[in-house]
């Protein structure tokens, strides 16, 4: 990772970095995957390329599933445990606010089931998905404060942006939700 900026909550945080989230030491990572969970471009390419083949694999005996939904696999060679497969969109590539707020929510809980700690988000919906970087932000941000709060397991949650524009929107949603630690 290249740099970071993270809110406190408690013993708990909520972060973005720039930088590569195949890289990211975490638990879990999460793919912003289709509904039928194929690994093409973008963050599922990334994921699959250093990953292995096995993700793809083990991901597709799970689908379909319904947009909004995720289903997990192991990370192959991976830093991370698991990888987190969020349905963001289906086969139309398209997504809205509420299928990333949904897909980010159920991330979460899959997360927190699997015991993880911490856990790594790409910009859902942003690539392929068309979506408004900053609306992205605006949702994934919301939602993940109100989920770290309630929490018993996830510790840490990291938005994960490879270029330095998306970096800076959410390090700027984040300096408004609250106080920064940078690191």
């Amino acid at each position: 990772m290249l740099f970071g900026k993270s809110i406190k909550f408690g013993g708990k945080s909520i972060g973005c970095q720039q930088g590569d989230i195949t890289e990211a030491e975490v638990d879990a990572i999460v793919n912003a995957a289709n509904n039928h969970l194929w690994m093409g471009a973008g963050v599922a390419g990334a994921i699959k390329r250093k990953g292995g083949q096995t993700i793809e694999d083990e991901a597709v005996k799970h689908g379909p599933i319904k947009v909004g939904e995720a289903i997990a696999t192991g990370a192959g060679s991976l830093k991370a445990r698991h990888v987190i497969h969020a349905a963001v969109m289906g086969q139309d590539l398209r997504t809205n606010a509420e299928l990333i707020r949904e897909a980010t929510v159920n991330s979460l809980m899959l997360a927190d089931r699997l015991g993880s700690k911490s856990i790594a988000f790409p910009a859902l919906g942003t690539g392929v998905g068309g979506f408004p970087i900053a609306e992205c932000a605006d949702i994934m941000i919301g939602a993940s404060a109100k989920f770290i709060e309630k929490s018993t397991v996830l510790e840490k949650i990291v938005f994960v942006l490879f270029d330095r524009s998306g970096f800076e929107v959410f390090a700027t949603r984040l300096e408004q939700l609250g106080g920064f630690t940078a690191h």
